[in-house]
């Protein structure tokens, strides 16, 4: 089986920062797109940044020039480095993986999620 493990998440004043890492293991051949996503209260998830295998980052536009996305692929984890955090980053902040298991498959894989709470 694989998991997926968040850390790093809490509660911090508006302008503040945060690191979340995420920690993929299990049966893992390869790891393909990383990514983050959130979701606030009353709202659905949403797409925060994802990188590629190969390194490329993409981000959704309230949080570009703020949040910055990596990976370390030889020990299958990735980060998320939060800057300038507002009140309207407070949420559930989960890690998302699209790993294959074998040669002929790959797989939707999620975090348990960690709660990022900026106060104002």
């Amino acid at each position: 089986q694989v998991q997926l493990v968040e850390s790093g998440g809490g509660l911090v004043q508006a302008g503040g920062a945060l690191r979340l890492s995420c920690a993929a293991s299990g049966k893992i051949v390869s790891i393909n797109a990383m990514g983050w996503y959130r979701q606030a209260p009353g709202k659905q998830r949403e797409l925060v940044a994802t990188i590629t295998s190969g390194g490329k980052t993409d981000y959704t536009d309230s949080v570009k020039g703020r949040f910055t996305v990596s990976r370390d692929n030889a020990k299958n984890l990735a980060y998320l480095e939060m800057n300038n955090l507002k009140p309207e980053d407070t949420a559930v902040y989960y890690c998302h993986a699209r790993i294959s298991t074998t040669l002929w498959n790959d797989f939707d894989f999620w975090g348990q999620g960690t709660q990022v709470t900026v106060s104002s």
